[in-house]
């Protein structure tokens, strides 16, 4: 296995129309330099703890974004591994669906989800919200160094 850096923001989504209204915002406000696209559950996972086909070696993005529903593995079941990872226990996961279920809602804050936020269906709203996401996730929370195994 090899050790691979990480991008800025790890996008699980797997709406290509969202994943480029998302990337589109994050770079129009220059937000961000690098980031990685993976449209299925299963596929973060694997990118994420390094059993995928690259075999990379577990490293921190600085946010990752992830939508709900997912195919093969869902956004929750992706959390809940993040979240009992010690290497990715810290990083932010924002929760960005179109979910409003009560249900959804509190499952993910139950399994430490740190924002979760309903998409808007507007473009324009959608630009904003994820524009926000950005700035503050980004730019403002300082979060802890990363953990070196």
């Amino acid at each position: 296995m090899t050790i691979k850096e990480y991008p800025e923001v790890l996008l699980v989504e797997d709406r290509e129309e969202d994943a480029t209204l998302t990337i589109r915002a994050l770079k129009k406000y220059n937000l961000i330099n690098d980031i990685k696209w993976l449209e299925d559950g299963q596929y973060a996972l694997d990118y994420l703890f390094g059993t995928g086909p690259e075999k990379v070696l577990q490293a921190v993005p600085k946010l990752i974004l992830l939508d709900l529903k997912l195919p093969r593995v869902n956004g929750l079941e992706v959390l809940e591994q993040i979240r009992s990872s010690e290497g990715l226990r810290s990083t932010p996961v924002i929760m960005m669906t179109s979910s409003k279920e009560d249900v959804d809602i509190k499952k993910a804050y139950e399994l430490g989800v740190n924002s979760y936020i309903v998409k808007p269906i507007d473009f324009a709203n959608f630009a904003e919200a994820v524009k926000q996401v950005g700035l503050y996730w980004l730019m403002l929370n300082q979060p802890p160094a990363p953990s070196q195994k």
